[in-house]
C-alpha cells in the first residue's frame, strides 16, 4: 500500500462577494492523505504511522492535473533542431504532399522525439495524454507502433489515447485497411480529417469512419476544419451517424471551426443536436486574432464539453506550441474577455476533464475522499490568480505519486 501526506496545502473553500459580486476566493491550509492512487483523507493537521511519504507543500495551492486532449507525438521537431516551417500555398495539402517525403526521412528520430514531448507535457502538468498518430501508405502503422511504445513507457505516471489518424485522408490515400491494422495493434480512437476537403466524399467518408469504430467497439475523434455551413452539415452528418450506431458519448470533433461562423439561430440548433449525442469538441483557442474563435463557454453552457489541447509543440505545421496548459487558459481567458475571480476561475475544467475545486455554486467539490490523486502544486493563492498571471507549477502528482518535481525557490512564474 502507497502512502503519500500532503502537507500545508492551499485548497479553494468559497468565493468571497461584495455586494452580489464574486471578488475573491478564499482558501485555506489543509493536509491531503493520499492511499494507492486516491484520496484518502482532507483535514487539518492529519498524523499517520508507518510507511509515508511526506511532502511539506509550503502552502502552495493544490489544483486538479491537466488532460492534454489534442496532440501529435509522432511527427514533432521537439527535442531536434530548430527547423521552421515552410510556407503554405494549397491549404491542408501542403502539408499532406509534405509527410509524404517528411515522415519517413524523420522515423529514425521520431520516438526519442515522441519521448521528449511526453516528458514535457508531464512537467507541465498533464496526467493523460491524448495523441493523434498518422497512418499513411507511406509510413504504414509504423507512428503507430512507435507512439504506443512510447506512451506505454509511461504508463505509470499518465493514462492515454492513441487515435488512429489518416491525415491524408480516409479515402484519398485508400488506408481503410491500415486503419483497421492499427486499431488492432491497439489504438483507442478512431480518426478522420475533414471528409469534404480532404476525401471530397462526406457521406463513405463518414459512414467508413463509424463502421470501423463500430467494428472495433471505440470512439472517434475527427478534425474538421471546414468552415461555416459546410462544416455545419459535417456536422449534422456526423450527428446522424452517431444516432444510428448508438455511439452517444464517443464522438469528438477536433478544431469544429464552423461553430464560429454561424449565426446565432443555426448555432443554436446545431449545438442543441451536438448535446442530444453527448458530442464533445476539442480546441486548440488558436491564437490567430483574424478568426473568430469558437464559443467556448457557450457550448459548455448548453451541453457540449469542450476541452483544450495544444496540437504540437513544433512541427511542420507550427512552430508556436508550448505545451504549457496554464499559458493556454490565460490565451483563452483574454479571447473571451475574463477579468474576474469568478470567470477566471472556470477557465480550468476546460483542462482537466471538467474538474474545478469549487462548483458554481463556490462550494468546494474537490479534493474529496475518492478522488482520483492526480493534481498539482502550483505556487498561486487561486485558480483565478493562476490562470490570470501564469503561475509556476512545482509538483505534478499522478495516480498518487509524485512525477515531477522542481524546488520551490526554483519556480519562475512568467508574470507574478
Amino acid at each position: 500500500m502507497s502512502k503519500l501526506l500532503l502537507k500545508n496545502v492551499r485548497l479553494e473553500e468559497a468565493f468571497e462577494h461584495e455586494e452580489q459580486h464574486i471578488v475573491a476566493t478564499r482558501t485555506a491550509i489543509y493536509d491531503v492523505l493520499i492511499e494507492d492512487g486516491h484520496v484518502k483523507q482532507v483535514d487539518k493537521n492529519i498524523v499517520v504511522d508507518g510507511d509515508v511519504e511526506v511532502l511539506d507543500a509550503q502552502k502552495q495551492l493544490l489544483v486538479p492535473s491537466f488532460r492534454e486532449m489534442h496532440i501529435h507525438i509522432d511527427k514533432t521537431y521537439f527535442g531536434g533542431e530548430w527547423q521552421a516551417p515552410r510556407p503554405i500555398t494549397k491549404g491542408i495539402l501542403t502539408r499532406i504532399e509534405e509527410e509524404m517525403t517528411l515522415l519517413p526521412k524523420q522515423l529514425p528520430t521520431a520516438a526519442y522525439r515522441a519521448e521528449e514531448m511526453v516528458k514535457w507535457l508531464i512537467a507541465q502538468g498533464h496526467t493523460h495524454i491524448r495523441s493523434h498518430c498518422n497512418v499513411d501508405p507511406q509510413i504504414g502503422t509504423k507512428h503507430i507502433e512507435i507512439t504506443k511504445r512510447v506512451l506505454e513507457k509511461y504508463q505509470d505516471q499518465i493514462t492515454y489515447d492513441i487515435v488512429a489518424f489518416p491525415q491524408h485522408g480516409l479515402l484519398r490515400s485508400n488506408v481503410e485497411e491500415l486503419i483497421r491494422e492499427a486499431m488492432a495493434m491497439g489504438a483507442t480512437l478512431v480518426g478522420g480529417v475533414d471528409p469534404s476537403i480532404v476525401d471530397r466524399n462526406i457521406e463513405k467518408s463518414l459512414q467508413t469512419t463509424m463502421g470501423i469504430a463500430q467494428d472495433f467497439n471505440a470512439g472517434i475523434d475527427i478534425h474538421i476544419h471546414t468552415a461555416n455551413t459546410l462544416g455545419e452539415f459535417e456536422f449534422y452528418k456526423l450527428i446522424d451517424l452517431t444516432k444510428q450506431a448508438k455511439k452517444e458519448g464517443q464522438v469528438t470533433i477536433s478544431h469544429a471551426m464552423a461553430l464560429a461562423d454561424l449565426e446565432q439561430s443555426r448555432l443554436e440548433d446545431l449545438v442543441q443536436a451536438m448535446a442530444a449525442v453527448q458530442m464533445d469538441v476539442t480546441t486548440t483557442v488558436p491564437t490567430d486574432f483574424n478568426r473568430p474563435t469558437i464559443p467556448i463557454p457557450y457550448l459548455y453552457e448548453k451541453g457540449v464539453k469542450v476541452s483544450v489541447g495544444h496540437d504540437s509543440l513544433t512541427d511542420h505545421w507550427s512552430p508556436y506550441g508550448t505545451g504549457n496548459t496554464i499559458t493556454k487558459l490565460n490565451v483563452m481567458a483574454g479571447r473571451f474577455r475574463f477579468i474576474d475571480e469568478y470567470s477566471l476561475s472556470r477557465t480550468w475544467k476546460y483542462a482537466s476533464g471538467g474538474i474545478t475545486p469549487l462548483n458554481d455554486a463556490g462550494e468546494r467539490v474537490w479534493p474529496k475522499v475518492g478522488d482520483a490523486a492526480n493534481m498539482l502544486l502550483v505556487d498561486g493563492v487561486s485558480t483565478a490568480h493562476v490562470v490570470a498571471r501564469r503561475c509556476p507549477i512545482s509538483t505534478v502528482i499522478s495516480k498518487g505519486k509524485i512525477i515531477q518535481q522542481q524546488e520551490i525557490g526554483e519556480l519562475k512564474g512568467e508574470f507574478r
